[in-house]
This record gives structure tokens, C-alpha cells and sequence, in this order.
């Protein structure tokens, strides 16, 4: 493994319609960790004794890792060998974005499901005036140097109509990519949601000025100039990841994750795959750590299958799990 995401906390100022973690909108601002999150110093010991067994980048997530107001914190004591990132909704990005950049951070991903306020607001249940300090926080972070800032969109039936404002977006503003996520209904339930990727790569490639296709994970880059003309020299690059489906995407992963509350996991997808272990105890950090490496199985395919009109359990995944229990 070279990779490690770090999720900081569950809760989050928004609340997304298509998110696992509903219902944990907190308006209230950055805090303090809660009782049941690692504290700054928790987190840092474990990238410590990670560091050492080969994981050279971390991406800081949530929830919305900008609700910790010790995230500066963290970010200044990771250490100094790993690539640092973040993934954000920005909404607080704009004056802790400098101070984030001072403290180490290098680059971040911001959730966008839109370019208008209306939609956002729809998918976001955030308010309206939220849109404005988003925009606002990806500008501070282009200011602040955290560039490329990577735009996630999850595309599903509500996003969709609004993926070619975003198109514009990208291909108009410097400093800026787009990553258009594939909808998992494995993690977000409502597989009914979900839209067909290929369509969303057809009209990519009938946009697209030229098209470059990455080693890693398969993945095709659309780049495209605005659609009026009007900027011949500006370009934007959009990249499509298609997880469902796709063998390489998981063939290719390269990350274990940390939970809020102090468990490494193996894969997202993959509910049966979480294990503690003592965060106080740079013993049982390195033991476990090794352990879920070693057991790790990557998620090959679709967890969710329709049968007769009714979503089921994939019995691929079925085996997947019964393979690692034996």
C-alpha cells in the first residue's frame, strides 16, 4: 500500500442526497473532535507508523474534514515525506485555505454536483447562498497554490442535466479539473439513480478537442476548449471514474483507509472489512495495519444486482467475502 485515506470525521455541513452518511448535516462550524474521533495527535501517530511501512501519500477526508478545526493541525504534523491532499466540499475553504498550504497541505478535491445554485442546493440541501462560498473556497484554493483543485461530481439522474454547465466551468477557468464520479448504489443505495456511464463517455468524446487514455485504472481525459469559441487558448481536462464495472479500477487501487473512530478498512466497498485496533499503542497500529493488508480483497464488481425487478447481492461478492473468511 502507498496510499491512505483519512477520515477525520463523519459529520458534515452539508447533506447530500446521494450520501451514506445522511442525516449527519451539522451547521454549526469547525470544532473540536468529538469523543468518538481520533484526536490530532491519534491520527498523526498512526501516519507516523504507517509511513514506515511503505505509504508515501494521505488524502484528508470526511464527512467534511474542514468541520475539525485542528485540521491545520494535523496537516503541519503529517509526516514530511507523505504527499499531502484534501477532499472538501470548500464551503470553508475560503480563509483556511493559506493557512492550509502553509501548514503542508498540496493539492484538493472539491465535491461539486453544479454549476448553478439552484441544482446545488437541490442535491446538497445546503442553502443557496452555500453555492457562492463554495466558488469562493475554490478560489481561495487556487489562490493559495493547491492546484490542480480536482472538481468531484457525482453523476446520477439529478446531476446529470447539469454536467455541461460544469463542462463550461472547467474549460473557462484555469487552475481547475474535473472528475466526473460514477454513481455506486452499493454505497448510496437507490440503484435507480444510477445512469449509464458509457453515455456520459459518448458525449465526452463528442465534446472533447482530444482525448488521452491514463495506464492507471484505463481511465480516458477528455480535454475541451468553451463550447462558444470564444477562448481558443483555454482548455479544460475531464476525467471519468468509472469504479462499477471495471476490474482495473480496483486492480490498480493502492489505499487502506481510516475511519473517524479508529478502524483501518480495507476497501470502502466492502462493509465486511473493518478492524480496530488501538490507536494509544504503536504495536497494535502496525500489527493491525499489516493484518488488513494482507487480507485486503480488491472489489471487482457491481455489489447490488437486479433480479426480477428486485436489487439483490451480487453472489460474486458473495464468494469475494466467503474466499476471505476460508
Amino acid at each position: 500500500m502507498t496510499g491512505i485515506r483519512v477520515s477525520v470525521t463523519d459529520r458534515c455541513n452539508f447533506d447530500c442526497v446521494y450520501c451514506h452518511n445522511e442525516g449527519l448535516g451539522d451547521p454549526r462550524g469547525p470544532q473540536a473532535p468529538g469523543e468518538d474521533e481520533l484526536s490530532a495527535e491519534e491520527i498523526v501517530r498512526i501516519l507516523e507508523v504507517v509511513e514506515g511501512h511503505g505509504v508515501e501519500s494521505v488524502k484528508f477526508t470526511g464527512g467534511e474534514p474542514l468541520l475539525r478545526k485542528d485540521l491545520e493541525e494535523i496537516v503541519a504534523n503529517t509526516p514530511d515525506t507523505m504527499e499531502i491532499s484534501l477532499t472538501t466540499n470548500a464551503a470553508m475553504l475560503p480563509g483556511r485555505a493559506e493557512g492550509l498550504a502553509e501548514a503542508g497541505l498540496e493539492r484538493v478535491n472539491v465535491s461539486l454536483d453544479a454549476a448553478d445554485p439552484e441544482t446545488f442546493a437541490d442535491v446538497t440541501q445546503a442553502t443557496p447562498a452555500a453555492f457562492d462560498r463554495v466558488r469562493e473556497g475554490i478560489d481561495a484554493a487556487i489562490a493559495a497554490g493547491l492546484t490542480p483543485v480536482k472538481l468531484n461530481t457525482v453523476v446520477f439522474e439529478r446531476t446529470l442535466p447539469a454536467v455541461p454547465g460544469l463542462l463550461e466551468y472547467v474549460a473557462r477557468r484555469e487552475g481547475i479539473q474535473l472528475q466526473l464520479v460514477e454513481y455506486m448504489p452499493e454505497i448510496a443505495g437507490n440503484p435507480e439513480w444510477r445512469v449509464d456511464i458509457d453515455r456520459v463517455h459518448d458525449r465526452l468524446a463528442e465534446r472533447a478537442d482530444r482525448i488521452e487514455r491514463r495506464e492507471i485504472h484505463g481511465r480516458r481525459r477528455y480535454f475541451l476548449s468553451p463550447a462558444d469559441g470564444t477562448d481558443a487558448d483555454s482548455e479544460g481536462m475531464v476525467e471519468v471514474v468509472d469504479a462499477v464495472e471495471n476490474p482495473r479500477f480496483c486492480s490498480k487501487c493502492h489505499r487502506i483507509r481510516l475511519t473517524p473512530d479508529g478502524k483501518f478498512r480495507g476497501c470502502i466497498n466492502r462493509p465486511d472489512d473493518v478492524t480496530a485496533f488501538d490507536p494509544s499503542l504503536r504495536t497494535d497500529i502496525r500489527r493491525t495495519f499489516k493484518e488488513v493488508v494482507h487480507n485486503r480483497i480488491p472489489y471487482y464488481d457491481e455489489y447490488m444486482v437486479e433480479e426480477d425487478g428486485e436489487w439483490v447481492q451480487n453472489d460474486r461478492y458473495e464468494e469475494l467475502s466467503s474466499s476471505a473468511d476460508g
